[in-house]
């Protein structure tokens, strides 16, 4: 329409300059030919409404593309409004799920959980403490901690401590034999809220039975020590009875003839004392033993001392004589001192040295056969080696996995490994006492060894 205005507008303007451009529509006479007019004109208009139309056409073409467009970016739009609400609803569902898993999980715990801001209200507060201070979430929810919690064993100053470091610290709170607590503090860290967790848990049974453990191995050890020093005390005793009431008969009827056999039994009966008397200060020393402090000690004199006593504290009537075995030293020279307990490592080596006496004993029968106790002592790096190996009667599989059991642990009548020969206490001292490890090698064939290691460092 546009386009038609224009020409008109241009026709009326120009008219005077046209009026020539008309003279083919006139004929001779200067009329004019109307009908010449009337389709020139018909021609013209036709030809402008085609212009129009195509115009129009390719307007309209246009209008529809973008029409298309308009739908094709609206669908698109709305596709990603859809998708990302269904996308908020489910990430708003799981953050749901997940705050009520966290929560479900911290009333859960069976330890109080207290969470605390900067300025030490109360934000986290699960079941456990509801519990035991007998005030719902609700109540103390803002609260000072001491306002809602008055007797938590921590003061302001030990949380401010663990804001500032940032460091996790726990503190053990207890009165022996009645409650255990540890109590534990958390800074948050990298958050815009800074604050603590408090998490304060009642280990009361759980140190109940540590200790009663503890002294039911106490009580082991010094079952198996008492078992073995009674037998050992029982075997003098029991010579000097019999030397005893050997001279008893001998006394009635006693004369020349018998004096050389009163001379053995009084001999038997002395040697049986000492021995007796031998055990006796064993036992006093090992009863002052606690009283010692670790110091630095020479491995090698401790065994020879140990070795010394085992002189005296070892003999089987009309049998075998510890004094009597053969024990080869092999000592080097450069081993240094070993922070220990030498009364305890004492008692140790006599332990090893009496399994190994009556394992001799055992061979001692036969013909032929002459019983030897082979002691070496070395270092290798950070640590102090000691061996003591004898040619008795060796161990088989079962003994030694029970030797070094404590021994209520194996309640059969027919346990593989005697009590009395049984040596969880040496164990014991070497592995707790001493952080050290003792181990046992044996063949019936070629006897027994002992290995004991023991470090160097200071611990």
């Amino acid at each position: 329409m546009k386009l038609i205005a224009y020409l008109s507008t241009i026709s009326l303007l120009y008219f005077p300059a046209l009026a020539n451009a008309l003279s083919p529509f006139k004929d001779e006479e200067g009329n004019t030919k109307w009908q010449y007019v009337a389709n020139f004109s018909s021609s013209v208009l036709i030809l402008t409404l085609l212009v129009v139309s195509a115009f129009l056409f390719i307007a309209h073409r246009k209008a529809a593309k973008s029409n298309r467009e308009l739908t094709d970016i609206k669908a698109t739009l709305e596709d990603r409004v859809a998708r990302r609400t269904a996308t908020l609803e489910s990430t708003t569902t799981q953050l749901a799920q997940r705050e009520t898993y966290i929560k479900s999980i911290v009333d859960s715990m069976p330890l109080m959980l207290i969470g605390l801001n900067k300025d030490m209200a109360i934000t986290q507060w699960n079941r456990v403490a509801e519990e035991i201070t007998g005030r719902p979430f609700d109540t103390v929810s803002g609260l000072n901690l001491w306002e809602a919690y008055p007797t938590i064993t921590l003061t302001q100053a030990q949380i401010e401590k663990v804001m500032e470091d940032g460091n996790t610290t726990t503190i053990k709170h207890s009165q022996r034999g009645q409650y255990y607590f540890d109590i534990t503090l958390y800074a948050l860290s990298e958050q815009e809220e800074t604050g603590i967790v408090i998490l304060v848990d009642d280990i009361t049974k759980q140190m109940k039975a540590e200790n009663q453990l503890v002294e039911r191995n106490k009580m082991s050890a010094m079952g198996e020590l008492a078992s073995a020093m009674a037998h050992d005390i029982n075997v003098p005793l029991q010579s000097i009875l019999n030397s005893v009431n050997v001279l008893n008969e001998q006394v009635s009827t006693s004369d020349i003839e018998h004096k050389k056999t009163l001379q053995s039994v009084l001999e038997k009966a002395q040697h049986g004392g000492e021995q007796a008397s031998a055990i006796v200060s064993n036992l006093l020393l090992f009863a002052s033993s606690h009283r010692d402090n670790k110091q630095l000690s020479n491995i090698s004199a401790i065994l020879n001392h140990s070795i010394d006593v085992a002189n005296n504290l070892y003999s089987q009537p009309n049998g075998l004589r510890f004094s009597n075995v053969t024990v080869q030293r092999d000592y080097a020279t450069d081993v240094p001192d070993v922070l220990c307990y030498a009364s305890e490592m004492q008692q140790v080596f006599l332990r090893l040295l009496r399994h190994a006496f009556y394992a001799l004993c055992e061979c001692a029968h036969g013909t032929g056969f002459v019983p030897i106790i082979r002691v070496e002592v070395g270092n290798f790096y950070d640590s102090v080696w000691i061996k003591i190996q004898h040619n008795g009667k060796g161990l088989n599989p079962e003994e030694q996995q029970d030797i070094f059991e404590a021994f209520f642990s194996n309640t059969s009548a027919d346990s593989a490994c005697p009590v009395e020969q049984r040596l969880s206490y040496s164990h014991f001292i070497v592995t707790e006492h001493h952080k050290g490890q003792i181990a046992v090698t044996s063949d019936k064939e070629v006897g027994t060894t002992f290995h004991i290691q023991m470090p160097l460092e200071p611990f």
